[in-house]
């Protein structure tokens, strides 16, 4: 692109110019929590999050967008305001205090320094240690830089990778386990003997599974639009380090194994187009430029969604629209007629403002409002923004052995907590009496019950919400005497309340959680498996039985199912084995 054609954003202020200040970015318009942080004193060596929070919030009043304690269990932290005046008020009703019998302090805590700009000054220092790391990373090529950092096992022969993984699973069950015994010392003699069958391990564990494909797998890639390393080119691919690390290049994805051809063909085509653009990309660091991200779905149809985004900046209506045309005459009528794609959107992706609010619209183009995938002979639909299992076959596998576990029939109820467009609940339909769906997204609840009518299942029903809020109203509406529950929450895991409601449902007799983190699912498990109290009302659930799928070869994850049942039930069929044995 041509230096004239470069648009310029009157809003960015000289400041921002200088390239060697770690603290321009505080002269943004756009929010960041950093610009009104404040840090608080003396609070207790022990206290809940959720609670401090609360405190924060309903009790004294106070609207903190974010609060968070340097490391764990540490007596300050830092709360953040969306604006000087919330900062100030918050700092005169905190100061002096009590909580916990704790008083508490507060005052203005100094912004941390641009990552980006600290390691670049870091990286002239010639004596720092990260220098060294990054003259290493320097000496491979881009291509081979993004391969290192998305498909990190890429040079491991396959069987070796499901051996690595299956060793993981075992310790994070191992570490699950002690924890366990640890909070809930009533269970020690049935941990012994849990150990004493499963090789030390609380629960056993099944043999890794995985799909037959290992390779161009992905049905959907988030693919950033930026410069190459020498900032020369305009190109669509993978940022070939985190910003943190000092780097805002992207690399290409020709060599990535795990990305389908189709998808890879259909990236190279839009990249033609940007590389047209009048329009420059987008800069993280000075926040200049448009283009950002192009999403791309493909499915067993030969579907293929393409997802254009932008950061609009001060680009009026007109301007915007004009863009749009330019993208639907390329693909429908130009070079970008060979990718073929099925369905075609254009993405606005705004700068969070003062306010703390993310902006952005997703505006459809042309062809097909959704397209559809296949999964164990059912139909779906897939909207922009519907969550859908990134790899399709190994979801056959995983779905599978979720039903295989919870072994279902028709006087049992299915409730699926985070059902997002209703995959998992519909794969069960007949294998259960009914199903009942939760998920606070309303247009993936739209999705499932469209989906629902699309494969004639007339079993399901499907709600809007918080799992924390509208669980125990859900759970009541059912007419079966058991329920089973499915659980398959982000990564974050099950919020505290979701897992109580859970816990304290009668009719609750199994959970299958199905964890895409399976350490920091760790918490989750733990807590159902805690004494009965008044906080955790309701018997444990403790873990029988755990099996790892390889939803993402190539690389360090795996997810991991883990069947849970009331320590009644439990300790009811360990007796009856024992009788068993002894005869």
């Amino acid at each position: 692109m041509d230096e004239s054609e470069t648009v310029e954003i009157p809003q960015i202020k000289e400041s921002l110019k200088d390239d060697n200040n770690p603290y321009a970015y505080l002269d943004r318009n756009d929010f960041t929590s950093e610009k009104y942080k404040i840090e608080i004193r003396g609070l207790p060596k022990h206290y809940g999050m959720g609670e401090f929070k609360k405190f924060l919030n309903e009790k004294l009043n106070l609207d903190t967008c974010k609060v968070k304690p340097p490391k764990k269990n540490n007596s300050w932290l830092y709360a953040s305001f969306r604006n000087e005046e919330s900062r100030s008020k918050a700092i005169s009703t905190i100061n002096g205090i009590s909580w916990k019998n704790h008083k508490l302090t507060a005052q203005v805590a100094k912004p941390a320094p641009d990552p980006f700009i600290k390691r670049k000054l870091e990286q002239g220092d010639s004596n720092n240690k990260r220098s060294k790391v990054d003259e290493e990373d320097k000496a491979l090529s881009p291509s081979e830089r993004v391969r290192n950092s998305t498909v990190p096992l890429w040079n491991i022969p396959y069987t070796e990778q499901l051996e690595l993984k299956q060793k993981e699973m075992r310790g994070t069950l191992l570490k699950m386990g002690q924890q366990i015994s640890k909070e809930n010392k009533s269970l020690a003699k049935w941990i012994d003997l849990q150990q004493s069958v499963h090789h030390g391990l609380l629960c056993e564990l099944q043999e890794i599974r995985s799909a037959e494909l290992i390779k161009g797998y992905r049905n959907k890639c988030e693919f950033t639009i930026g410069k190459n390393i020498e900032g020369t080119e305009t190109i669509i691919g993978f940022r070939i380090s985190s910003y943190a690390a000092g780097s805002t290049a992207v690399g290409p994805i020709q060599d990535l194994c795990h990305i389908p051809q189709r998808m890879k063909s259909a990236i190279m085509i839009c990249e033609e187009f940007i590389k047209k653009s009048k329009y420059d990309v987008f800069n993280p660091v000075d926040h200049r430029g448009y283009w950002k991200q192009v999403t791309a779905r493909t499915t067993r149809c030969d579907h293929l969604m393409l997802i254009i985004g932008m950061n609009p900046q001060c680009l009026s209506v007109d301007e915007l629209n004009e863009i749009k045309g330019e993208i639907r005459d390329y693909f429908e009528n130009g070079k970008g007629l060979e990718a073929r794609v099925t369905s075609l959107y254009f993405q606005t992706i705004s700068l969070r403002s003062a306010g703390g609010q993310d902006g952005g619209t997703i505006d459809h183009l042309s062809g097909r409002e959704c397209i559809q995938e296949i999964l164990l002979d059912m139909t779906f639909r897939v909207s922009p923004e519907a969550f859908f299992q990134v790899n399709t076959m190994a979801a056959e596998i995983l779905y599978k052995t979720a039903i295989e576990l919870a072994n279902p029939n028709s006087d049992i109820a299915l409730l699926d907590v985070c059902c997002g467009t209703g995959t998992i609940g519909l794969c069960f339909s007949k294998f259960c009496g009914e199903v009942l769906g939760l998920e606070m997204v309303s247009n993936a609840i739209k999705n499932a019950r469209e989906n629902a009518i699309k494969n004639d299942v007339t079993n399901c029903e499907f709600f809007v919400g918080k799992a924390e809020d509208i669980l125990h109203t859900v759970i009541q509406r059912t007419s079966k005497s058991s329920i089973i529950a499915v659980v398959d929450p982000p990564r974050a895991g099950l919020h505290k309340t979701a897992l109580l409601a859970l816990r304290r449902a009668k009719k609750l007799k199994k959970l299958i959680y199905i964890a895409c983190d399976p350490k920091a699912a760790i918490r989750n498990l733990v807590d159902l498996a805690r004494p009965t109290s008044k906080q955790y009302v309701g018997e444990p659930l403790v873990p029988i039985k755990a099996v790892p799928v390889d939803m993402f070869p190539y690389t360090k994850h795996c997810e991991l199912i883990i069947c849970l049942e009331r320590i009644s039930v439990v300790q009811e069929h360990n007796k009856e084995l024992i009788v068993s044995n002894d005869r």
